[in-house]
């Protein structure tokens, strides 16, 4: 696809509900099958770097955290209140943020895997999938990878950001969350994109073209990440789900789909 019809696409006129994406993938063995796949490997890859990410945080922050400040008189409890308050935000805030580096370097090694997947359900949703696609070789699996590569780079810049965020009340949470949830939808969005070699650029002003859809997009994978523990196992076992979800939700946007569901 060129710049020219890339630029010149109309708006969303209508939407995929997720509970459709999910019937659609779990109708197509071979779809289900990949997932597997990718699963474990982004799960093991995932896993792998949040211990290194969250040791090497705990290495760093030494005994602040682990040893509380004495209290002998009763003037000194806000100290105590105001340090244990410091401990819970510092331990959501470096969790998150430790899966999101790790998500990262997981997410940019196996884009090529999810391209994949993204190609082969559009394939299954529309014949005009393939209308405009680049050809399978290994320089263009090379692209996708480098294409992986740098978003992975703009998540690094995303936790920094939220980091510092973070420490604005109420305002700084919300801001973060908004963050996460678009940074999301580009990585999502990059897997159906990269099958017609959309730069960089054209991806995110896909994002801005069409903000509403992509909130959307991004919504869910957000509010896993912010499950302590959790989110490690949960978002790589919904990541194929969000893919195809995409995938049908970007076909449709871009006027790629034989009909609306």
């Amino acid at each position: 696809m060129d710049s020219s019809a890339y630029f010149s696409s109309r708006p969303a006129s209508s939407w995929v509900p997720l509970g459709f994406s999910c019937a659609f993938l779990m109708r197509h063995p071979r779809l289900v099958g990949w997932s597997l796949v990718l699963v474990l490997i982004t799960g093991a890859l995932t896993w792998a770097g949040y211990v290194f990410s969250v040791d090497l945080i705990d290495h760093l922050t030494g005994s602040f955290f682990t040893t509380p400040p004495m209290v002998e008189k009763f003037w000194q409890w806000p100290l105590l209140w105001g340090w244990t308050a410091l401990k819970w935000v510092f331990l959501i805030l470096t969790r998150v943020v430790a899966f999101y580096l790790a998500f990262v370097v997981a997410y940019s090694l196996t884009t090529p895997g999810y391209v994949v997947l993204s190609t082969w359900t559009g394939n299954r949703f529309s014949p005009r999938a393939g209308q405009g696609e680049a050809k399978l070789t290994v320089g263009g699996v090379l692209i996708d990878l480098w294409e992986g590569v740098k978003i992975g780079a703009m998540g690094l810049l995303v936790s920094v950001v939220a980091l510092m965020a973070n420490f604005i009340p109420v305002v700084g949470q919300a801001a973060v969350f908004f963050l996460y949830a678009f940074y999301s939808a580009l990585m999502f969005v990059d897997y159906p994109a990269s099958r017609y070699r959309w730069s960089l650029g054209q991806k995110l002003w896909w994002l801005r073209r069409h903000h509403n859809q992509a909130f959307r997009l991004g919504l869910f994978p957000a509010m896993i990440s912010m499950v302590p523990l959790l989110n490690v196992f949960l978002m790589a076992l919904f990541f194929p789900l969000f893919t195809v979800h995409t995938t049908l939700n970007f076909l449709t946007i871009e006027d790629r789909a034989v009909e609306v569901p």
